[in-house]
């Protein structure tokens, strides 16, 4: 990783963006990093658009705002690519990755002529496959991890579980599921 990396989600309300923004924040913060998650929304409801960051590094982070220029782009929700201008600000030394079961080539024409790396990942498939429900957070958490080089991913697995016990503590018959999820989205982006 480099010294400091800026991520921007694309998501619709209730599908974890914002989570998983924060729990990348946690477990970032838990190794040692030097981080920042944030959500950004108004009045919104189930449904629509939401924007969340991620700042990660190993120097202190100084600014406090929006991400403008992010490293990379994580779009939990593919139908936001015709409603939301996903690219934009978007490094092309950084990557995008979409939440999609189509293939790239018939998404990168959707990406506003966007000419970095663009990484897809059935986040419905890995979630239907390890928790029998729709949740894309845990994938796509996974896949911008693996994809940005934020930390090896055997600690990231480790400090995901140590979260998770505690996130979960009511409700442990979720954690194995969401835990399977995060081991296969690493093999299932590409």
């Amino acid at each position: 990783m480099k010294k400091n990396i800026e991520i921007r989600w694309h998501g619709r309300g209730g599908q974890g963006a914002k989570t998983a923004a924060l729990l990348l924040a946690d477990v970032a913060f838990n190794t040692g990093m030097h981080v920042q998650g944030f959500p950004e929304y108004g009045p919104e409801r189930m449904g629509a658009p939401i924007t969340a960051y991620n700042r990660i590094g190993e120097a202190p982070i100084r600014v406090h705002s929006n991400i403008y220029n992010p490293d990379y782009v994580v779009v939990v929700d593919e139908t936001l690519l015709s409603a939301v201008d996903v690219t934009n600000g978007l490094s092309k030394e950084g990557a995008i990755v979409i939440n999609t079961a189509r293939p790239k080539e018939e998404i990168i024409p959707l990406l506003n002529g966007y000419s970095g790396q663009v990484f897809t990942i059935d986040a419905r498939k890995v979630s239907m496959a390890t928790l029998g429900k729709y949740f894309p957070n845990s994938p796509m958490l996974a896949s911008i991890v693996k994809v940005a080089n934020i930390m090896n991913q055997d600690i990231f697995l480790s400090q995901m579980e140590a979260s998770y016990k505690h996130k979960f503590a009511k409700k442990p018959e979720v954690i194995e599921g969401n835990m399977n999820a995060l081991k296969m989205a690493f093999e299932e982006v590409q």
